[in-house]
């Protein structure tokens, strides 16, 4: 399939509903409005095609963008082309969810996600501190360093309440995902949620969300979901 075609089938999916909730979170035209798992099909033809995922990207279009992390292959990707990818990541759904995602399918996930969150530019260290959720949900602990990640959890203890409101969002969640997926740091983590306490997410003209990563992570205990990891990161 070429450019042409996958953008057809993508606006023939399109649900003026489903536009009017990504644009309540940020997205802006172009875009279609396709539910995620109707991208599947599509998928299943394509599989992975790097070059593709590339022209896809480069249309500006919401939802052209989302598959094109889906038919992506970060193996083949380089650091400059994270960048670029993030450079285009208006908002949070793509540097989060796009962006994010594919670049913890690669081993240079933990280098990449540490210069964004350092950058200072909220969708970057979004991007970032997100990269480390995705990856701690999906490898094994013995693929972390566990004082990094212990003097990761410092940082967000000091500094999440002063972060821009995305940043914060995705700092919290990785508190959180520290609390249920890193088993050396389950209490650690614990104790820093309890340390923040409730993290308020201030969105535009919308009311603001309070987000207490300790009873997530509570919740979690409850279920009896320690040390969950997911099979694969991408769908």
């Amino acid at each position: 399939m070429n450019l042409q075609m996958v953008m057809q089938e993508l606006e023939a999916l399109g649900k003026e509903r489903t536009k009017k909730m990504y644009i309540s979170n940020g997205a802006h035209e172009p875009l279609f409005g396709v539910a995620t798992g109707q991208m599947k099909p599509i998928a299943k033809k394509i599989k992975k095609d790097q070059s593709l995922a590339e022209e896809l990207y480069a249309t500006g279009n919401y939802d052209a963008m989302y598959f094109a992390g889906i038919i992506a292959d970060p193996l083949v990707m380089t650091e400059s082309d994270f960048d670029r990818w993030i450079d285009a990541a208006y908002f949070y759904m793509l540097s989060d969810y796009v962006v994010a995602v594919t670049l913890a399918e690669t081993d240079i996930a933990q280098t990449v996600a540490d210069k964004w969150i350092a950058s200072g530019e909220e969708l970057r260290m979004s991007a970032g501190w997100s990269c480390y959720c995705w990856l701690l949900g999906n490898r094994s602990d013995a693929e972390f360093d566990g004082s990094k990640l212990a003097s990761m959890l410092d940082q967000v203890k000091n500094t999440i309440h002063d972060s821009p409101e995305r940043t914060k969002s995705a700092m919290n969640n990785f508190i959180y995902t520290v609390g249920v997926s890193f088993l050396p740091l389950h209490d650690k983590a614990v104790e820093t949620a309890k340390a923040v306490g409730t993290v308020e997410v201030k969105r535009n003209e919308i009311k603001s969300s309070f987000l207490i990563a300790s009873e997530s992570i509570q919740k979690e205990i409850d279920r009896g979901k320690i040390g969950f990891k997911r099979k694969y990161v991408r769908c």
